[in-house]
């Protein structure tokens, strides 16, 4: 039975180094990545310690929503805080150039939506015939308009 054991783990061991280009690719990244990540010996027992230290830790999602332990963050969080920035700082008048179907604001608003440059005019003047599905009431929030704003047909 030891011997079996033993085989075992031994096959384990040889197997984990054939995969171990994969061991990034596998635990992803986090804390328990970054700690054990340049071991020469990269066994099936090495990543299961590097996923379980990124799990215990949160290190793994706080690395892909901040951009940090060697994560990257998606663009569109990034994006998306921005754009949540820009409608907050700028609601009044991204509301007053809708109506219109012109202005700066429209303009980077429409930019950050990432509405190709080409179908901008067109997505405007759908957002200015369709004022009244942006802006449902005088109480809407952010996310709101830009829900509603995305939901226009480009």
């Amino acid at each position: 039975m030891k011997k079996l054991l033993l085989g075992f783990l031994l096959s384990l061991t040889v197997s984990g180094a054939a995969y171990a280009a994969q061991a990034h690719t596998n635990t992803g990244c986090g804390l328990g990545t970054m700690l054990f990540q340049n071991k020469a010996d990269n066994s099936i027992a090495l990543q299961v310690l590097q996923a379980t230290t990124n799990g215990s830790f949160g290190s793994q999602t706080f690395g892909i929503s901040s951009g940090t332990s060697e994560c990257q963050q998606p663009g569109k969080i990034a994006q998306n805080e921005k754009l949540n920035e820009f409608v907050r700082a700028n609601m009044d008048n991204l509301a007053k150039e809708i109506a219109m179907g012109k202005g700066e604001t429209l303009d980077t608003f429409v930019e950050m939506l990432g509405v190709n440059p080409a179908q901008g005019d067109a997505y405007k003047s759908s957002l200015q015939a369709n004022f009244n599905n942006i802006f449902t009431s005088d109480k809407i929030v952010l996310a709101e308009v830009i829900d509603n704003a995305v939901a226009i047909t480009r």
